[in-house]
């Protein structure tokens, strides 16, 4: 309808935001009984937003796109829309097969989104020449914005970057393998236009190296639970403060990820109950995702500690 942003007006505002702060992907508060808690949700989206992020991701992989109904991500989309009241882009998470994504999809332009993230489809490995078919289904469904995230069982060569590129809603790509040869070929190949950032897991880890390829944005879960490290660790960055940067890796990013690699699922499980030893009203992660175990949660606290003390802030 008249007076929609175009695809130009999302991406313009999604790289001013992506230049200032980390992009932020808030969790999806659940009631003891694992039911959507819309209250403590909206209380985290709130927090997220006044931490000062480029621009917020509700429902996507951090906040268990994968295990909400369709009743619950409007939910979950409508209250980011209404806590960023046009401050920051809204990009809501879609995705499994096209048909079912469109129908989120539609359900985020009816909320308010400014931009979908595609997350990758469900279960099969697929061709090339499907990739870039399940997004040109998509984006004939969608007035919004899509960005495409590669990861697990989607990668996209050169020839499909080119053909997604084309799609005129198609803005940009989340990138989680760290092949930076893949990377380079593929950000030198698209429209110079074309979005890209960081989307690894705990991305600060990769973030230099995402940098000297021309990436430099990132997607930030601890910004989820420790906006004051997230920020202090993209302003070192920013700034080119390598002691600081190198402090932050070595002694809090570094040891997080090798408590997340303890078992499966906690790239979510971790953050939620990080954001919970903050006494943020997030509950627990649905199945299949489970809490940290006792001895975990408490390792993962004495990190946190010991993580804002070095940014001068408290549990």
């Amino acid at each position: 309808m008249d007076g929609d942003p175009t695809p130009q007006d999302v991406t313009r505002r999604l790289r001013e935001g992506m230049a200032h702060g980390v992009l932020s992907f808030p969790l999806t508060a659940f009631h003891d009984d694992g039911s959507l808690d819309p209250d403590g949700l909206r209380a985290h989206v709130a927090a997220r937003l006044a931490a000062g992020p480029g621009a917020v991701f509700p429902a996507c992989g951090t906040g268990e796109f994968f295990s909400l109904d369709e009743d619950e991500y409007r939910q979950v989309v409508t209250v980011a829309v209404e806590e960023a009241a046009g401050r920051v882009p809204v990009v809501a998470g879609t995705g499994y097969g096209w048909a079912q994504a469109a129908r989120f999809a539609r359900i985020a332009e009816e909320a308010g989104a400014d931009a979908l993230l595609v997350l990758p489809h469900y279960l099969v490995a697929a061709p090339q020449e499907g990739l870039a078919a399940q997004l040109e289904q998509l984006a004939a469904r969608t007035r919004l914005p899509i960005v495409a995230y590669q990861r697990g069982q989607v990668a996209y060569t050169v020839a499909s970057l080119r053909r997604i590129a084309r799609i005129p809603n198609v803005i940009g790509l989340k990138d989680g393998h760290s092949d930076l040869d893949r990377l380079q070929r593929l950000t030198l190949a698209a429209p110079e236009d074309f979005l890209f950032f960081n989307g690894a897991a705990t991305a600060e880890i990769q973030a230099r190296a995402y940098a000297t390829v021309g990436v430099p944005a990132y997607s930030s879960a601890v910004h989820a639970f420790a906006p004051e490290i997230a920020d202090a660790f993209f302003a070192a960055l920013q700034s080119g403060d390598h002691g600081t940067t190198e402090k932050l890796l070595r002694d809090f990013y570094v040891p997080f990820v090798e408590l997340r690699d303890r078992a499966p699922g906690y790239a979510v499980s971790l953050v939620k109950a990080a954001a919970r030893l903050r006494g943020e009203r997030v509950g627990p992660v649905r199945a299949p995702l489970t809490d940290p175990s006792p001895a975990d949660l408490a390792d993962l606290k004495a990190l946190l500690t010991a993580g804002l003390d070095l940014v001068g802030a408290s549990l």
